[in-house]
C-alpha cells in the first residue's frame, strides 16, 4: 500500500487548499492557523501540525465531515467553531492545549474520548451534541469549565478533574448528560489521604470521595423540558466543596497531633549518646 501523500500548508497569501486534499501537514514555518483555512474541505482525513503552531484560529476545520485524526503537539488555544461538524473525528492529541473555544469540537458526532492534561478553560458548548463521547480526561491544570460545555453528550460516562472550587461554573454544564455516572480525581489526594495520621480519618475522606459515583447515577440529567438543566454539575460542585472541607478539616488536626507529639517529645529524657532524626516525616502534608 502506498504512503499517503500530504499537501504542506504554508499558510501564505494565496496558498489556497485543494478541494480533493485527503492529508494535510502543517509547515514548520506556521505559528497560527488562520480563520477557515479548511473550511468545508470535506476530503481531508488527516491534519499533523509541526510542533511550532500554537493557535488555531475560528472555523478553521468547520465542515471537515471526514476528518478522522488531528495531531497538534503545540497548540495551546483552539478558538470558536475551530472543529465544528468534523462528524468523523476519532483522535485528537492536544497534550499542550490551555484554552478550548466555543463550539470548539461541537457536532464531532464520533470523537468517543479526549485526554487533555493541560487544559485550563473550556468555554460554552464547547463539546455539545458529541453523541458518542464516553470519557474525558482533565489535568489539574483546570480552572474553568463554562455553560453547557457538555449538553446533551448523552454517551459520556466518566470524567477526571482536579479537586479545585469554582471549577464548575454553571447548573447546566452536564445538561441531558444521562449517562454521567463517574467522576474521577487527578492530583495529590490520594497522597494526601495516605500521609493523615489516623485511619479513622483515611476512611472518611476516602467514603466522602467515593459518594460521588453513588450519587451522580441517581441525579436528574435534565434536558427534557424547557429550562432544565438537570443535577449533575449542581451535585458535582456539591461533593467537591463537602471533600476539600473535610480536607481542611483533617489537615488541622493532622498538624495538631504532631504538635502536642513534638511538644510531649521535649519531655523525653534519653542517653546523650542518642540522636533522634527525622522525629516528624509527615509534618507536611503533599499538596492537594
Amino acid at each position: 500500500m502506498m504512503a499517503a501523500e500530504y499537501y504542506v500548508f504554508t499558510g501564505r497569501d494565496g496558498d489556497v487548499v485543494p478541494r480533493d486534499v485527503t492529508h494535510v501537514r502543517i509547515d514548520k514555518s506556521l505559528k497560527v492557523i488562520p480563520r477557515r483555512a479548511f473550511y468545508c474541505r470535506r476530503n481531508i482525513i488527516e491534519v499533523v501540525f509541526d510542533v511550532g503552531v500554537e493557535t488555531v484560529e475560528e472555523y478553521a476545520f468547520l465542515g471537515c465531515r471526514s476528518l478522522r485524526r488531528v495531531i497538534m503537539p503545540g497548540v495551546k488555544v483552539v478558538s470558536a467553531n475551530a472543529f465544528f461538524g468534523c462528524e468523523a473525528l476519532t483522535a485528537v492529541e492536544c497534550d499542550e492545549l490551555e484554552i478550548i473555544g466555543e463550539c470548539t469540537f461541537s457536532r464531532c458526532e464520533s470523537l468517543r474520548s479526549i485526554n487533555l492534561p493541560s487544559v485550563k478553560i473550556v468555554k460554552h458548548y464547547a463539546f455539545n451534541y458529541g453523541k458518542a463521547l464516553t470519557d474525558v480526561k482533565f489535568g489539574n491544570k483546570l480552572e474553568r469549565i463554562e455553560r453547557r460545555a457538555f449538553i446533551d453528550c448523552r454517551s459520556l460516562r466518566r470524567i477526571t478533574i482536579p479537586l479545585k472550587d469554582g471549577m464548575i461554573t454553571r447548573d447546566d454544564i452536564f445538561e441531558g448528560c444521562e449517562n454521567l455516572e463517574h467522576v474521577d480525581l487527578v492530583g495529590g489526594i490520594h497522597e494526601t489521604v495516605a500521609a493523615l495520621q489516623l485511619e479513622e480519618w483515611k476512611n472518611d475522606l476516602n467514603e466522602e470521595i467515593d459518594s460521588i459515583n453513588q450519587i451522580l447515577p441517581t441525579a436528574r440529567a435534565g434536558g427534557d423540558l424547557y429550562n432544565d438543566v438537570g443535577e449533575k454539575a449542581i451535585v458535582i460542585r456539591t461533593w467537591i466543596r463537602a471533600v476539600l472541607r473535610k480536607i481542611i478539616h483533617y489537615k488541622a488536626q493532622h498538624h495538631r497531633l504532631l504538635a502536642d507529639a513534638a511538644t510531649t517529645l521535649e519531655f523525653v529524657s534519653l542517653p546523650k549518646d542518642i540522636v533522634i532524626e527525622n522525629v516528624l516525616p509527615f509534618l507536611e502534608l503533599p499538596h492537594v
